[in-house]
């Protein structure tokens, strides 16, 4: 009965599905035949079940009621169709929908109010269409890295010497006691490899996160009537989407509504030249494409997979694996040590074969063990084993494999904190880079500023306004014009409350909440008299947009020009004054013009003008076919005034980065005036800093200076103003030829070139566009100058923490290739085996690693110059350190290997205890002494560093279970009180040796400087 249920709902499915390219007509006809068909399927269907169930005949009513709504939201259009439509660009057959309007329609959607957005409109539009995500290549699995440790050779010899070791321990002595030397090598490597794992792979979790972070772009759209922030995640098809400068197109779409818009397609197609998009001819946008200029709504018709970029994206994986300068240099210096270690293993390896088969060894009961064809082969082999695990695990404690993973656990513990501190990390390289800057270039607006723009003082000729309605009614009409027409922002007001919001740029929504609260601008009804003919979008280049338009009314053409003060000035010819008069603009009137400019910038104001032009009726068909904005003998409308006060701690911020050593350089688009009063208030510019002038520069002035000159002026600019980005681009080159380490803060599209060529790009979260975020290396996600010196903190903590875990292993790694080198050429024995070499290498790897990695900034870091770019890894200070405490321990231990026994009057094995429990010891203590490369103090701030403590105490602890329980597993002998007493009383004279040692002044001359002849 199921069967026959399914197959007949499956036919009425196929019939109800309904072809998109059906006219009204056959439309008709089709539903008629689907109800028809519908009522005699279920007819017959009860008939059947009524036949088997029941014996007695049933009435039927003569007809059946039935709802037919095919998918029934959305039945009108076929979305396979639609989205190859958009896809392969074809106009005809968007024409065949009825036009972008058609496909509005058909989407439900309303080109001005967008989609309803509840939450059951939303549900409905992801079931029917998908969601605006991707599949991502799944994540590299735990066992990956397991594997990949395993691609070490030093681990893999020393599984073969442990299997060996393992097999013919059991031969010889038995499963129940021969099973220990091999089985505690394999422990011990299972150990290091499972550390090693789980690091990696908790680190390249928290860069996917990260990554995830980073993908979730916010995009704004209109839904209601509303426009809004939400996720790229969140689009849905039939979404009205707002473009500007800058954005990343979110989803495949069509063109609604907007002027001058060009859209960069390199990414999909390769092409360098930008399309423009419009009504007519090409109305298709696509999906991780970028709007290069102007502004424009569009439709979404197909997200996620549906569109070209999600099918790109879900096969591409973004490769975190990226090496940076200084994981390079680490495995350059890596290799080199690892050289050395080597080659003492093979001096040891040889020494002991020589030894053994020259009769000079001697076995645990005090006989020779090589007699000639006397020793089994058994036992030679076993030898040689014993003596190749040895040589084997000095390379091992000689090749520090925890340099790279502790750069790898600094960069992501500190990604993670800066994460908190409100900045981003695109490329981990500048985290490390960071630390090393010794100049920042920073915008003014929003990072050094609130970004909370209010318009405080507007003139109208030369007269300030008190209040509005002291305003010509033409004056007034025409600046509500301006501003009602000439922006991107807009005006949305709720049905029920009387609250309004503004939308657009800061700079927008403070001109738009003057001209509706203070000259109570009614921007609907302007708009609905108005028609827009052509428009010019402001970018910072020409500081200055534009609109041409007709009235409806009486079909006159107007030009509205908004823009910097000064430049919309230049462009003007005459003046209203504050009775509505023109009168003309003189020499005179200009310069007193000028100096109501430059007096409103002093006081850290915006100052932004407003012009107008009715173009004669000869000029209007000129202006309607050239569509080009007339520029020149306009009439200036008044002036405004927008104050944008400074960021509360951006003062203390500068004066920390300037106390570090760093200069901090503003470059705005502000006049220089504006930028003045900013740059002082902020504490970039001493008030008797620019008595000569070459302290503030203009743009252009810098950009016309010969190269020559540009690079003898560079150090002393502090504020650059009226700069374009290319100006940027120029300061930022300059600084670099000067051997600076340059960081540079950007928002817009045209700061991308200058993000891309400094040391490190620093883009704003919140103003900055997807192109600027996509050019920089860090997003500071809250726009505040507090957090670019928070990262320079981080990025010294992060260099800081590398060489103390430096000078740290280095330490172990000196002592222990001496010790086992000097013992195996002269006693013919190794006295550190190789599972204690490989508990070593362990603490000092990984969990060293994990103490001295994890170290927060202190203010200390703030108080040294920056690190240049040439100077060496290793300082003298640190060669000064690790030598003294490495000279320590190798001549402490060698002499508890050769005169231990008599000293403490104890057995081999208990001295060779005493000196392994001694080495381990040294390490702890010499831990602490790691903290501080240079201060005395090495306890200062311990409380705070929780891990640090923690992993002390985990290390101590391990230590004891290995000396006092693990004998046979660790070779070890139990010590008593006094033993025990004597180990840590060698161990601690580390700290007064460290305190004495960084007494000892050192040459700035780099240590292996002298070592070139």
């Amino acid at each position: 009965m199921s069967n026959i249920l399914h197959v007949s709902l499956s036919c009425i499915e196929s019939i109800l599905h309904e072809p998109a390219t059906l006219s009204k007509p056959n439309k008709r006809w089709h539903l008629a035949f689907a109800i028809i068909y519908c009522s005699r399927a279920f007819h017959s269907l009860l008939n059947k079940k009524n036949m088997k169930t029941s014996k007695l005949p049933l009435s039927t009513p003569s007809f059946v009621v039935l709802n037919v709504e095919p998918h029934l939201a959305f039945s009108n259009i076929e979305h396979t169709s639609l989205t190859e439509v958009v896809k392969k660009k074809n106009l005809d057959q968007l024409r065949e929908f009825g036009g972008v309007a058609g496909v509005a329609d058909a989407l439900k959607t309303n080109a001005k109010n967008g989609i309803h957005g509840d939450v059951e409109d939303i549900a409905r539009r992801q079931e029917v269409f998908g969601s605006n995500t991707y599949p991502r290549p799944p994540a590299k699995s735990f066992f990956y890295f397991v594997l990949e440790a395993f691609k070490d050779l030093t681990i893999l010899i020393l599984l073969a010497c442990a299997t060996l070791s393992l097999g013919f321990g059991i031969k010889e002595h038995g499963l129940k006691e021969g099973w220990y030397d091999g089985g505690s090598i394999f422990v011990a490597v299972f150990l290091v490899i499972s550390v090693s794992a789980v690091s990696n792979f908790r680190q390249n979790r928290q860069f996917e996160k990260l990554s995830k972070v980073s993908n979730n772009i916010k995009v704004e759209v209109v839904r209601d009537g509303h426009r809004q922030q939400i996720s790229i995640f969140e689009i849905v098809v039939g979404d009205v989407v707002c473009l500007k400068i800058g954005d990343q197109v979110a989803a495949d779409g069509l063109f609604l509504d907007g002027h001058s818009l060009q859209v960069d397609e390199s990414s999909m197609t390769g092409e360098s030249d930008h399309v423009e998009v419009n009504c007519h001819h090409n109305p298709f946008l696509f999906s991780g494409t970028k709007v290069a200029d102007g502004f424009g709504q569009m439709l979404v018709t197909s997200v996620g997979m549906d569109t070209t970029w999600g099918e790109m994206m879900s096969t591409v994986s973004r490769d975190l694996n990226e090496e940076t300068p200084l994981q390079a240099r680490l495995n350059k210096l890596t290799s080199s040590i690892g050289k050395v270690g080597l080659a003492v293993a093979f001096l040891v390896l040889v020494v002991l074969v020589v030894r053994y088969f020259t009769g000079n060894t001697e076995d645990e009961n005090g006989n020779q063990e090589f007699n000639g064809g006397k020793t089994k082969a058994n036992d030679i082999v076993n030898a040689m084993v014993r003596i190749i695990a040895a040589a084997v695990t000095i390379v091992v404690v000689a090749i520090p494999e925890g340099l790279p993973l502790a750069v790898t656990l600094t960069l992501a513990y500190s990604m993670k904190r800066m994460m908190a501190d409100q900045a981003m990390v695109r490329k981990l390289s500048a985290c490390e880079t960071m630390g090393s800057a010794t100049t920042i270039c920073t915008d003014k607006t929003g990072t050094l500023t609130l970004n909370q723009m209010k318009v405080t003082k507007y003139w109208i000729g030369k007269e300030p306004v008190e209040d509005s309605s002291s305003i010509d009614t033409h004056v007034l009409k025409l600046i509500q014009q301006g501003v009602a027409l000439n922006t991107t922002g807009s005006i949305y007001r709720a049905a029920s409350g009387s609250e309004i919001e503004f939308s657009g740029s800061p700079t927008e929504k403070a001109i738009l909440s003057w001209a509706v609260l203070e000259l109570d601008m009614d921007m609907e009804a302007i708009k609905q008299n108005y028609s827009i003919l052509h428009v010019e979008a402001f970018n910072s280049e020409k500081k200055r947009s534009g609109v041409l338009m007709r009235e409806k009314a009486d079909n006159k053409i107007h030009v509205h020009w908004k823009g910097a003060a000064e430049m919309i000035l230049a462009m003007c010819s005459s003046y209203y004054d504050a009775s509505g008069s023109i009168k003309s603009l003189d020499d005179g009137e200009r310069m007193t013009f000028e100096q109501i400019i430059q007096g409103m910038a002093a006081s850290s104001l915006r100052c932004i003008a407003f012009a107008h032009k009715q173009i004669p009726k000869e000029d209007q068909e000129i202006s309607e076919s050239r569509q080009k904005l007339k520029e020149d003998s306009l009439t200036l409308i008044g002036l405004v005034g927008i104050k944008d006060p400074c960021r509360p701690g951006v003062r203390k911020a500068v004066e920390d980065c300037q106390y570090a050593g760093v200069n901090v350089r503003m470059i705005t688009g502000d006049n220089v005036f504006t930028a003045r009063a900013i740059a002082t208030e902020c504490g970039i510019l001493r008030p008797d800093q620019d008595m000569n002038g070459e302290a503030v520069v203009e743009g252009e002035v810098f950009r016309n200076y010969t190269p020559e000159e540009r690079m003898e002026k560079v150090d002393k600019i502090r504020v650059m103003a009226r700069s374009s980005p290319f100006d940027k681009l120029l300061m930022v080159q300059c600084l670099k030829q000067k051997g600076h380490v340059v960081a540079v803060t950007g928002d817009g599209t045209n700061d991308a070139p200058a993000l891309k060529e400094a040391d490190i790009g620093l883009s704003m979260g919140i103003q900055g566009t997807e192109v600027a975020k996509e050019s920089s290396d860090i997003i500071i996600l809250d726009d505040n100058f507090s957090s670019v010196a928070t990262v320079l903190k981080w990025g010294r903590c992060v260099y800081n923490n590398i060489q103390k875990f430096i000078q740290f292993q280095l330490t172990v790694n000196v002592a222990a290739l001496v010790i086992n080198f000097v013992a195996a050429v002269s006693a013919g024995e190794v006295p550190l085996t190789a599972v204690q070499l490989l508990w070593v290498n362990l603490i000092m790897d990984t969990l060293g690693a994990l103490a001295l990695a994890t170290e927060k900034p202190t203010k200390e870091l703030m108080k040294k110059p920056p690190v240049g770019r040439t100077e060496p890894l290793i300082s003298n200070i640190m060669w000064r350190n690790l030598l003294a405490q490495a000279l320590y321990q190798i001549a402490i231990l060698l002499i508890l290997q050769f005169k231990g026994e008599s000293i403490f009057g104890v057995s081999e094995k208990v001295n060779d205890t005493l000196i392994f429990n001694t080495f381990v010891l040294c390490q702890v203590f010499n831990e602490f002494n790691a903290r501080k490369l240079e201060k005395k103090n090495v306890f200062k701030g311990l409380h705070k560093s929780k891990l640090f403590l923690g992993i002390i105490g985990i290390t101590i602890i391990l230590q004891v279970v290995m000396v006092e329980f693990l004998k046979k597993f660790a070779n070890t002998e139990r010590l008593n009180w006094g033993q025990w007493g004597v180990c840590i009383g060698i161990a601690a004279a580390c700290w007064p040796i460290g305190w004495v040692v960084k007494s000892i002044p050192v040459s700035e001359k780099p240590f292996l400087s002298y070592l070139k002849w």
